[in-house]
């Protein structure tokens, strides 16, 4: 990963990509979330990227941005039906950066630039305060299966205000 320096830019996801982000998501959940979920837990999340095929055509199959500093993919996150955040997705290397905050504001502006009134989020405990801290309420507390194990996470939602960025 590159450091906070190079110059952070944001552009639309590719098949090539896949791989990459699938590795991204894994280090993701491992480097970021080990003080809310144990060893199980992470290991049945990231699971989801087992198959990278499958996991490249779920983000093509939604409006999905790819964040890149210095020539490298550093984070992801991913848009469905143009109201609910499926994915948001920081390299470990890249925390902390602005990385999480610029890829959100990008959904945030494209969402209500295509008339959408509120955003939704599955968010997990680790990103419960970011996704706070930008104006998300949480509505609800959910338990998820991954596999066998089960994983907290609450869903969130978040008023758009019309023809304004927030």
């Amino acid at each position: 990963m590159t450091g906070s320096a190079a110059r952070l830019s944001l552009r639309p996801f590719l098949p090539a990509d896949a791989p990459v982000l699938a590795a991204l998501f894994r280090a993701a959940i491992a480097g970021l979330t080990g003080e809310d979920y144990d060893e199980e837990q992470q290991d049945a999340w990231a699971m989801a990227a087992d198959d990278e095929d499958a996991f490249g055509a779920r983000l093509q199959a939604l409006l999905t941005l790819v964040a890149v500093q210095g020539g490298a993919p550093v984070g992801f996150a991913a848009l469905e039906d143009n109201r609910h955040i499926e994915f948001l997705y920081v390299h470990p290397d890249a925390a902390g950066t602005g990385v999480a905050r610029a890829l959100c504001d990008a959904l945030e502006a494209l969402a209500r630039s295509r008339g959408t009134k509120a955003l939704t989020v599955d968010a997990s405990d680790t990103a419960l305060g970011f996704f706070q801290k930008r104006g998300y309420v949480p509505q609800r507390r959910n338990m998820v299966t991954r596999g066998d194990t089960w994983l907290g996470n609450t869903a969130m939602e978040k008023k758009l205000a019309e023809g304004t960025r927030q």
